[in-house]
C-alpha cells in the first residue's frame, strides 16, 4: 500500500509521505505543498527519567539553506543558530501541539521540522504544522489530534487562504490558526473543528471580522484533516498506554486537612510576593509533615497540594465571583506612567499596571542602522526593532543572566506587531527606531505592558504616531456550563486558568493577537465575548495613556540625530558620491554629519547639529546642481585653447567661455586675461540641444553670485 496521501488545500496540492524517509523516527512526514517541502519527525523516549513529572517537549523547526539554492554566509558556510524565524516557528508548533498531549505522559519529547525546499507561494509553517500533527498521529505517542494550521488574510474585502507572500503584501491581516478536531460534530457535520492557537497582526481591523477571519480559517482546514484521518486509518500505529496516576484517598484526605486553611489565607493576599511567601511555606510544611524522607510520597503531596491550589483559585473566581486582588472579572488593575524618565533616551516612558511594570526606551537612527534579517526566503530588512528583556529580579529571582530565550523573542515580535500599523511612513519620517523593553516587575501580561509603554515612548519621542495602542491579556475559566472571561489576568490565573487571550490594537480596531487554549470547548459565543470585553479593557488603558500623554511631542530630542531627504537625480548618484568616495568623504569630513546615499537617487544626511546638516545639504545640491541659463557661476578654467576657455562651473560641468566672451575689451590671446586653475565669475548664455554650455564673462562682471 502506498503510504503517499494527498488533498486540496486552498486550491493547491497538499502530499503526506508517511515514513518514507528517517524510518527510526517514532513517526516521519514528508510534506509536499508546491514546491515547499518539510520534513517533520517526532520521537519520544520509551523509558521516564527518573524523578521527572512533566512532559519534556522540545520543538525545533529549522530552515536549511539549500532549500533557496543558496549557501551560507560566513566564514563556516553552514547554517548556525536559529533566526528569529526559525525560533518564532519553532514557538507556534510548540504552543499549538503542548496542550493535547495527555496528562500523565513524561516522556521525553521531540519534534524536528526541517525546511528541505521552498518556493514563494507556500507557506513552510503551514506544512510544518500539519507535518506536527500527522507525524505524531501515526506514531505510537499519545496525541489528542489531528490539528492543522492554516494562514488567513483579507484583501480587498475577501478572506483568502494561505496566500503567497507576495499577496499577502495586500492583506489587511494576517492570522496563523491552529484548529483541532473534535467530536461530536453539529449541524450535520461528521465533526467540530475548534480553535486550538492563535498568532497573528492587522491594520486595525474590527473584532466582528476577526471572529469571521476565524471562523473562515477553521472551516478550511478541514481537508488537511480528512487527510491525515486517512493516514491514521491506514498506517496509524496503536498508541502507548498511559498509567493514570492512582491517588490514595486517605492521602488526599489528609493533605487537603493540613493545607487548606493555609492555602486559602495565601489566595486571600493581594500581593504577589507575600501570597507566594505563604504558599511555599504551607507547602513545605505539609510536604515535611506528610512527605517526610520519602521522596515519592513527597512528590504525591506536591501533586495533590498543586491540585487543591488549582481548585481553591478556580472555585474563588467561577463559584464565589471574586478574584485573588478583589477584582471583578472585567476590572483593570491600577495604571499609572510617566514619559521622559531617561534624560538621555531619545524617548522613554515608565508603565504601572499593577504589579506588572516596564521601562521603555526609545532610540532613533539612520538607515544604516537598520536590520537585516537574511532567511532562505530572502532578505528582510527592519526600520523598526523592539527587544523585549525579562531579566530574573522582575520576579525575585537571582539567576545568571543570559541572552533572550524563545519566550523573550516571542514576547517581543508580539509587541512589535502592535505597534507596526500605527507608525509613520519611511517617507514622512525616515529614521530607523529601536525600543527596549525591561521588565522591571512582573505579575502577568509584561508583554503587553510593553505595548504600552512602547507607544508611549514612540510619542515621548516626538514619533508622529497614527493611533494610540493597547494591550490586554485575557483569561477563561470554564467549569461544565459556567464561564468565566477575565481582563487583565495576574500570572496565578494564567497558571490555573484554560485560555490564555493577548489583545493589542487601537480605538479603531486590533493590530495583534496570540491566544493559547488549553480545553475544549470554546465556541464562536465565548470568542466574540472575549474579544468585546478585551475591547473594553483596551479602551479603558487607553485613557489612562492619554491622561499621560495625549498625543506625540511636536519635535524628536534634542539628542536624536536630525535627518534630512534630498532627492537627486539617479545618474546625479555619482557625482555625490565621487570617484572611489572623494565627495562625500569630504562632506563627512567637513561638516560632521552621517549620509547614506541610495541608488534611487535619496540621500539621507543625519546629525544633531542643525547647522552641520544644512551645510551637508547645500553641498549635495552643489554637487548635483545642474546648469540653468541666465544664472551667474563662479567657476575655474580648467583648460585654455586658442578659441577660448573651458570653465568648470558645477562639479562635472563645464562650459566653452569663448574669447570674444571674456572681456568688454578685445583681447588677443586668452591667456592675456586667464590661466587654468583661475577662478572666474561667469554667466550662463546658452544651453543646446546636446547640451553644450556657452558662457559669457563680461555679462558677469560686477554681477552677484545668488
Amino acid at each position: 500500500m502506498s503510504n503517499v496521501f494527498s488533498a486540496d488545500f486552498a486550491g493547491r496540492n497538499i502530499s503526506l509521505k508517511a515514513n518514507y524517509v528517517a524510518a527510526q523516527a517514532d513517526g516521519s512526514i514528508l510534506v509536499y505543498y508546491g514546491d515547499t517541502v518539510v520534513l517533520v519527525t517526532a520521537v519520544s523516549s520509551k523509558s521516564i527519567r527518573e524523578g521527572t513529572d512533566f512532559l519534556p517537549l522540545t520543538v525545533d523547526y529549522q530552515e536549511m539553506t539549500f532549500a533557496a539554492g543558496k549557501i551560507p554566509g560566513g566564514f563556516f558556510k553552514r547554517e548556525g543558530r536559529p533566526n528569529e524565524r526559525e525560533i518564532l516557528t519553532s514557538r507556534i508548533i510548540d504552543r499549538a501541539i503542548r496542550p493535547l498531549f495527555p496528562k500523565g505522559y513524561f516522556s521525553e519529547t521531540q519534534l524536528v521540522a526541517t525546511l528541505l525546499s521552498m518556493d514563494k507561494e507556500n507557506d513552510a509553517e503551514v506544512a510544518s504544522m500539519v507535518g506536527a500533527s500527522a507525524a505524531l498521529g501515526i506514531s505510537d505517542i499519545p496525541f489528542k489530534g489531528p490539528i492543522a494550521g492554516v494562514r488567513v488574510g483579507r484583501i480587498s474585502g475577501d478572506f483568502v487562504c494561505n496566500a503567497s507572500t507576495e499577496r499577502m503584501k495586500e492583506s489587511e491581516m494576517s492570522l496563523f490558526l491552529v484548529g483541532r478536531k473534535v467530536l461530536p460534530g453539529k449541524s450535520g457535520s461528521p465533526y467540530d473543528v475548534e480553535l486550538v492557537m492563535l498568532e497573528g497582526e492587522a491594520k486595525e481591523v474590527p473584532e466582528d471580522i476577526i471572529v469571521d477571519a476565524i471562523k473562515f480559517g477553521l472551516d478550511s482546514i478541514r481537508p488537511v484533516i480528512d487527510l491525515q484521518d486517512q493516514i491514521l486509518a491506514a498506517i496509524g500505529k496503536t498508541k502507548r498506554p498511559i498509567e493514570e496516576p492512582v491517588l490514595d484517598e486517605e492521602l488526599v484526605d489528609r493533605v487537603h486537612a493540613e493545607s487548606i486553611s493555609g492555602l486559602k489565607e495565601g489566595y486571600s493576599m493581594p500581593r504577589k510576593l507575600e501570597r507566594h511567601s505563604k504558599l511555599r511555606e504551607v507547602r513545605e510544611s505539609v510536604i515535611k509533615n506528610i512527605g517526610g524522607e520519602d521522596a515519592d510520597l513527597c512528590k504525591k503531596v506536591v501533586t495533590i497540594i498543586e491540585h487543591i491550589e488549582s481548585r481553591i483559585l478556580r472555585d474563588m473566581i467561577v463559584q464565589q465571583k471574586k478574584r485573588i486582588d478583589g477584582r471583578s472579572s472585567t476590572d483593570i488593575r491600577p495604571i499609572s506612567s510617566e514619559v521622559g524618565v531617561l534624560p538621555r533616551a531619545h524617548g522613554s516612558a515608565l508603565f504601572n499596571r499593577g504589579e506588572t511594570q516596564a521601562l521603555a526606551a526609545m532610540t532613533l537612527g539612520t538607515s544604516a542602522d537598520e536590520q537585516r534579517m537574511d532567511y532562505v526566503s530572502g532578505e528582510e530588512i527592519r526600520t523598526f526593532m523592539l527587544h523585549y528583556n525579562f531579566p530574573p529580579y522582575s520576579v525575585g529571582e537571582a539567576k545568571s543572566l543570559r541572552s533572550p530565550g524563545r519566550r523573550e523573542i516571542g514576547h517581543g515580535a508580539l509587541a512589535r506587531k502592535a505597534l507596526v500599523p500605527v507608525l509613520p511612513a519611511p517617507e514622512e519620517f525616515p529614521y530607523t527606531i529601536r525600543i527596549v523593553s525591561e521588565i522591571l516587575s512582573s505579575n502577568g501580561s509584561s508583554s503587553m505592558a510593553t505595548v504600552c509603554g512602547g507607544i508611549l515612548c514612540l510619542m515621548d519621542g516626538g514619533v508622529p504616531v497614527k493611533n494610540i495602542v493597547a494591550g490586554i491579556a485575557m483569561g477563561l475559566l470554564k467549569e461544565g456550563n459556567e464561564v468565566v472571561i477575565l481582563s487583565d489576568i495576574l500570572g496565578d490565573e494564567d497558571h490555573a486558568g484554560d485560555m490564555d487571550f493577548k489583545v493589542c490594537g487601537t480605538e479603531k480596531g486590533v493590530t495583534a493577537m496570540q491566544m493559547d487554549i488549553k480545553i475544549d470547548g470554546l465556541t464562536e459565543d465565548i470568542l466574540r465575548k472575549a474579544l468585546a470585553q478585551a475591547k473594553e479593557g483596551r479602551m479603558h488603558i487607553i485613557g489612562k495613556i492619554r491622561e499621560t500623554l495625549a498625543a506625540p511631542r511636536a519635535d524628536i530630542s534634542q539628542y536624536a540625530p536630525r535627518i534630512t531627504t534630498v532627492k537627486v537625480k539617479e545618474d546625479q548618484v555619482r557625482n555625490v558620491i565621487g570617484s572611489g568616495g572623494k565627495n562625500i568623504r569630504q562632506i563627512i569630513n567637513e561638516t560632521g554629519v552621517t549620509i547614506d546615499v541610495e541608488d534611487d537617487g535619496t540621500v539621507t544626511i543625519a546629525s544633531s547639529d542643525a547647522e552641520a546638516a544644512a551645510r551637508a545639504v547645500a553641498m549635495v545640491k552643489w554637487l548635483t546642481e545642474e546648469a540653468e541659463v541666465g544664472k551667474i557661476y563662479r567657476g575655474t578654467v580648467k583648460k585654455i585653447v586658442d578659441f577660448g576657455a573651458f570653465v568648470e562651473i558645477l562639479p562635472g560641468t563645464e562650459g566653452l567661455l569663448h574669447i570674444s566672451q571674456i572681456a568688454k575689451e578685445r583681447i588677443n590671446r586668452v591667456t592675456d586675461v586667464l590661466k587654468e586653475g583661475d577662478e572666474v565669475v561667469v554667466k550662463v548664455l546658452e544651453i543646446d540641444k546636446s547640451g553644450k554650455i556657452r558662457l559669457s564673462r563680461k555679462e558677469a562682471l560686477g554681477a552677484e553670485i545668488k
